[in-house]
């Protein structure tokens, strides 16, 4: 793709504009590190654009706190401030999702995913966001938390204009299947390869 020229123009009947603005749905998996990191990345851009931002984290601990979750919540503090970018909402599952009276740590995390995942669902009906982060998501899928059937058939069918960005190792062949794209993040060395733990700043 050559200056962003795509290799082939599809004879779907498309105008260049309709066909580059259609919502995207976007898978962020594979053994290497920068998965999340990407789709915040991505986040980050769309906030630029005005665009409604919700992040959904489905694993990590209510006590893990990354670093971009302070810099997009005070970026959505920004925009209701001054009007600047796009709204912000960031939930963890691991914390109990905003939305719910239940604390994360008592909670089945099985029942939380799938809790997370209706909320997810009623959102994508609504249209509520322009870009959804659905960060880890992978995992539960995996672990047959969250039935894949419900998710390919949910994210096809979306309406609106909705980017969706999933990330996660190991995902399902179906999510890759239906997805627009598609990156495999590969693991070349890592420092934690040499007995490093993870360091302020790269891993948080």
């Amino acid at each position: 793709m050559p200056q962003g020229q795509p290799a082939v123009i599809p004879n779907d009947g498309l105008t260049t504009r309709q066909r580059r603005n259609r919502p995207l749905l976007v898978v962020h998996t594979g053994e290497g590190k920068g998965k999340s990191t990407a789709a915040f990345g991505l986040a980050l851009r769309g906030w630029n654009q005005g665009w409604k931002i919700g992040v959904f984290q489905f694993v990590k601990s209510a006590k893990w706190r990354v670093g971009e979750q302070t810099v997009l919540e005070r970026l959505g503090q920004l925009h209701r401030e001054t009007g600047e970018g796009g709204p912000v909402e960031w939930h963890k599952m691991g914390s109990g999702w905003s939305w719910s009276r239940k604390q994360g740590d008592a909670a089945d995390h099985e029942g939380a995913a799938r809790e997370g995942w209706e909320e997810i669902k009623r959102r994508l009906a609504d249209e509520t966001y322009d870009l959804l982060v659905l960060d880890e998501f992978t995992y539960v899928i995996a672990w047959g938390w969250v039935d894949i059937d419900d998710v390919v058939s949910t994210l096809a069918s979306r309406p609106g204009y909705q980017h969706v960005v999933i990330t996660g190792r190991n995902a399902d062949p179906r999510l890759i299947e239906i997805a627009d794209l598609v990156t495999e993040m590969t693991k070349v060395k890592h420092p934690m390869d040499a007995g490093q733990k993870g360091q302020k700043g790269i891993e948080w």
